[in-house]
């Protein structure tokens, strides 16, 4: 019954994240904050792990939350209620998108889809930054910025700003002065 609820669970976050991956971060958070089975801290890893395996970030952080929940099977169903939704909205419109392609009403639908993915993508942006650069347990005032890790965020920043090189340069360049200053 646990693993049922799981699956629902997913697909409610599959069909409502709309803007992709990353749109499912704040639900995550939310997820954090209800359910328990991981901390905020926790998401972070689970990102990173999520964007270092090959597929979409969604599936791959769902299928690492159902393993944290409870095992491998957990982890299948996770993800396959994450994207169940896709699936299916993507065969119905497919089906009816050329029938009602110039309708006012699908037409507005996804204009209004536009601001609400950009508001969910800044969430995750913004609750990423938080992970990554603010420390929460800091026992003094000036250690709650993560000064190392905001100055290797600064520096890729205005890197990938002013060279636009790949960015597999940047995250390697970003894991060594990891691995360099002991994050």
């Amino acid at each position: 019954m646990a693993q049922i609820t799981l699956f629902f669970l997913f697909f409610k976050i599959g069909l409502f994240a709309i803007g992709g991956g990353l749109a499912t971060l704040p639900f995550f958070f939310q997820l954090a904050d209800g359910e328990g089975w991981f901390d905020r801290e926790m998401i972070g890893n689970m990102l990173a792990v999520g964007q270092s395996l090959p597929g979409a970030i969604g599936p791959n952080v769902s299928a690492y939350a159902g393993l944290l929940h409870s095992g491998i099977a957990s982890s299948y169903l996770a993800a396959l209620g994450l994207v169940a939704p896709s699936i299916i909205i993507i065969l119905i419109v497919a089906r009816m998108l050329e029938r009602f392609r110039q309708s006012s009403l699908v037409t507005t639908l996804f204009s209004g889809f536009r601001p609400a993915a950009a508001g969910l993508l800044s969430a995750a942006c913004l609750g990423t930054l938080a992970l990554s650069l603010w420390n929460s347990a800091a026992p003094e005032w000036y250690s709650f910025i993560r000064w190392k890790e905001a100055a290797i965020f600064a520096v890729i920043f205005l890197l990938i700003v002013k060279f636009k090189k790949h960015p597999i340069v940047y995250v390697a360049a970003a894991a060594a002065v990891g691995v360099v200053l002991k994050l």
